[in-house]
């Protein structure tokens, strides 16, 4: 089956799995796109665009009872496409503000942040969406929607929050005429102190995010 034809003309539009694998297939194809490169300055806005409406699907996902798989052990879907061509493409092209800082858990104290680069989490969520996709072009409805559930709870979902949240704080410094701080050495291969996170941020340029929203940016550096 190829990429463009999911369904087959007999599936019902509403029904529920039709339309998580909609979402999750235009995700894929949308950030495909973007990582091309071919329109780098709406890049960023794009992307909040359609982290945002994955999200949606995940909510829904999120809010539905526990999904079970007709079979006992997870059918073998054969090798994850390799991903890391797309990791490189969005690493280059969001390089000024790739890295950001992340609290994985907001319920757990004092709880540090840690770096991380929006390239990796858009690779790993691209890595976990087309696992269940292949099971959903075999056939195997119910095992691709428990695997889109669980890994929704595991790995993509809060991957894509902190991706979402990192994406909306570059828009809305440019809108807000608030400028970041110079990105001065924060990197997720560094033991940074939570101290040392506080102080260091994503520097957003003006050609690539605030030339596109039409709104001037003035780089502050220390």
């Amino acid at each position: 089956m190829s990429d463009a034809t999911l369904h087959s003309i007999t599936q019902d539009p509403d029904d529920f799995a039709v339309q998580i694998a909609d979402s999750i297939e235009s995700f894929i194809v949308a950030t495909t796109e973007v990582a091309k490169g071919d329109e780098p300055d709406s890049a960023v806005p794009f992307l909040l665009l359609e982290i945002s409406q994955l999200l949606l699907a995940g909510g829904r996902l999120g809010a539905h009872e526990d999904i079970v798989p007709d079979e006992r052990y997870e059918p073998d879907t054969g090798p994850d496409v390799d991903v890391d061509d797309l990791r490189m493409r969005f690493a280059m092209l969001l390089e000024p503000v790739d890295v950001f800082s992340e609290v994985f858990d907001p319920y757990e104290p004092r709880k540090a942040p840690v770096p991380c680069r929006i390239s990796d989490n858009l690779a790993d969520i691209v890595t976990d969406l087309r696992h269940g996709l292949a099971h959903y072009r075999a056939g195997r409805t119910s095992e691709a929607l428990w695997w889109w559930q669980f890994s929704y709870f595991s790995n993509w979902g809060p991957t894509a929050s902190g991706t979402l949240r990192a994406l909306q704080s570059l828009v809305s410094h440019v809108r807000l005429d608030q400028p970041l701080a110079e990105l001065d050495g924060l990197d997720t291969d560094e033991d940074l102190t939570e101290d040392d996170l506080a102080e260091e941020a994503g520097r957003v340029m003006a050609a690539e995010i605030g030339g596109p929203l039409g709104i001037g940016v003035r780089v502050v550096k220390k």
